[in-house]
């Protein structure tokens, strides 16, 4: 994946330290915007291998700021949502299946 060209923004996280993350996905749910990010380098403050999802709200300058989602419902289904559009047909039922290794 080194040589693979990602999508990088900077987030300023809640105690002001930035963190590069890798642009996943824009997810489309109830006329609404969701952007979901993976930090580069995880570090002891992330989990790796996690991803973090954001309501997008647009501003009249077009700047786009990204809020977290509070109601734990809305973020399963937006992660449900990222998961059915990335999943290349793997439903995640893994009894008869030779492994995600194998693709």
């Amino acid at each position: 994946m080194e040589n693979e060209e990602r999508d990088l923004i900077v987030l300023t996280d809640e105690d002001g330290k930035e963190v590069q993350c890798e642009y996943l996905d824009t997810v489309e749910m109830n006329d609404k915007l969701y952007c979901v990010v993976e930090p580069v380098d995880a570090g002891e403050e992330y989990d790796e291998g996690s991803c973090y999802i954001f309501h997008m709200v647009e501003n009249a300058d077009e700047t786009v700021d990204l809020m977290p989602i509070e109601d734990e419902n809305e973020l399963n289904a937006v992660f449900e949502k990222f998961l059915e559009n990335n999943s290349d047909g793997c439903s995640g039922d893994c009894s008869g299946c030779a492994g995600c290794e194998d693709k």
